[in-house]
């Protein structure tokens, strides 16, 4: 897995977006991703539609590989932590959360994120809310258009499709505006939204090997 970092401005402050699916605020020692959807694949299964576990394993140790290239204090999950309650690969992530005992875990709600207290236990949040402020930056799952801080958000799956006389190819991608960072879908089993994403703005697409401004 090779990491690709870009650092950009946001309101006098520097962000580190990467093409694997997360940004990191240096400032705050901070790794911040959105839509992990833990427990999708088992989801899935118990449905009847047969799929591996790997998906989920291989989002996992792509965190685990940039948690251990960054060094953060704080792990933000701007929602959509789990896809569908309690399920095997819940449990899986615990275990696999309690790897970073020492790493400070806040979650925003998503709309995916039906957390009974049980759950909640398991998975050692350090912080669950709706919302979070750190220095005037505003951590929520879908923008809201009533806030007038600067909002890092998740929800859409934000892609993009590049035009060719070959073929056309869709990407994931970061979507900057003037009031709005919006992060990609951290799990690669997620679709890609290229209608409702924000106009006007900067577009950060990436591939396994390169970040381009568009």
């Amino acid at each position: 897995m090779k990491i690709v970092t870009k650092n950009i401005p946001i309101q006098n402050e520097i962000f580190t977006i990467t093409n694997q699916r997360a940004a990191f605020w240096e400032k705050e020692k901070a790794l911040i991703l959105s839509d992990l959807h833990i427990g999708k694949t088992a989801h899935f299964r118990k449905n009847g539609i047969a799929l591996a576990n790997e998906i989920m394993k291989n989002d996992l140790n792509r965190l685990s590989i940039l948690i251990t290239y960054f060094n953060p204090e704080k792990l933000i999950v701007v929602g959509d932590l789990l896809h569908a309650g309690d399920n095997s690969d819940v449990d899986e992530f615990c275990n696999w959360r309690n790897r970073y005992p020492d790493l400070q875990f806040y979650l925003i709600e998503g709309n995916h994120d039906k957390i009974s207290q049980a759950v909640e236990a398991k998975l050692c949040l350090s912080s669950k809310s709706k919302h979070i402020e750190i220095n005037e930056f505003y951590f929520i799952h879908d923008f809201d258009k009533k806030i007038e801080n600067f909002q890092i958000t998740g929800h859409i799956h934000p892609g993009i499709t590049l035009h060719s006389a070959i073929k056309n190819i869709r990407l994931p991608c970061y979507v900057l505006t003037s009031n709005q960072l919006l992060l990609p879908a951290f799990s690669e089993f997620t679709g890609l939204d290229t209608k409702n994403i924000p106009k006007g703005g900067q577009f950060f697409v990436f591939t396994d090997t390169e970040i381009y401004e568009i």
